[in-house]
């Protein structure tokens, strides 16, 4: 069974001021985060825009992707739709242009009950060999895969790994009296990351590590090796800015933080418009300041 672990960026899609795929920023931002020891990249998730993009630019992407990791860490997509026949197809492309896995939404078009949850990821398993990462974010979508789901999808082998995004970190030590060893946990709320690593989480998907990645990958490093006073150290500089990552509005907030740390383009895709105002001026500050702590670690 394929087993998942360590920091696995959340990779935002890089645009032109235009709304086109800049797919050369893209893959130049996946290298940047293979170079700084990131163990896995997840592209086309929530924060990479998923539901604006083309079926052809999924390709590109996910291509590049490929390309770029050249094996060195695992690329996984998401798979977000709203039909499972959709979902069904669209992950046996995936895998035909190269992914590894995949993280799975709950249906984009319908808020599923707890029967209909269950029929959903196991007809996507049963089109793919692709191990998968349940997506688990009711805050988001509503639909929460709770213990009892979870009961119901423990003898689906290519169910691997949950993304646990309830905000409630109680979770994690459900799945575990639950579950044991048997999924994967990762936890996906960058300013639950310490808490989650606290209840044994083995993993972290992540939207600010698109920014400072080096520094995720130490600030977990710390939390698997129980160093846990240099952990909140480090953690207390980047938590204002890991509250970035739980708004509506990450998309923005962390392409912009990633345009001040490392020039990457900060454009969106329509409907989501740039930052402007003291919303931008928020973010501005809440980054500048953390660079300038970062530098006194």
């Amino acid at each position: 069974m394929t087993i998942w672990k360590g920091v696995f960026p959340a990779v935002t899609t890089k645009l032109t001021e235009d709304g086109k795929v800049d797919i050369d920023a893209t893959k130049a931002s996946i290298e940047r985060l293979i170079e700084n020891g990131v163990s896995g990249v997840i592209v086309l998730p929530m924060l990479g825009e998923n539901a604006s993009m083309e079926l052809d630019e999924r390709e590109a992407i996910i291509r590049g992707a490929v390309e770029v990791a050249n094996n060195r860490v695992p690329v996984l997509s998401g798979l977000a739709e709203t039909t499972l026949v959709r979902a069904q197809a669209n992950a046996k492309l995936y895998k035909s242009w190269g992914a590894q896995g995949l993280m799975v939404f709950p249906s984009l078009g319908y808020k599923t009950d707890d029967r209909e949850t269950v029929a959903w990821y196991k007809g996507i398993a049963s089109a793919t060999d692709l191990p998968i990462m349940i997506y688990n974010n009711p805050i988001a979508y509503g639909v929460d895969c709770t213990v009892d789901i979870m009961r119901e999808l423990v003898d689906t082998p290519e169910i691997v790994c949950i993304k646990e995004e309830t905000g409630d970190v109680r979770r994690v030590t459900d799945l575990r009296i639950a579950f044991g060893e048997r999924f994967s946990l990762f936890c996906g709320v960058d300013d639950l990351i310490v808490e989650s690593c606290s209840l044994g989480v083995t993993g972290w998907v992540s939207g600010m590590t698109n920014v400072w990645p080096a520094e995720a990958v130490k600030l977990f490093g710390l939390c698997q090796e129980n160093k846990y006073p240099e952990a909140r150290k480090l953690y207390q500089v980047l938590t204002p800015s890991y509250h970035l990552d739980v708004h509506v509005k990450l998309v923005q907030y962390i392409k912009l933080a990633e345009h001040l740390v490392y020039g990457a383009p900060e454009w969106v895709r329509a409907p989501r418009l740039s930052l402007v105002g003291d919303e931008r001026e928020y973010v501005i500050s809440t980054i500048e300041k953390a660079i300038e702590d970062l530098k006194s670690l």
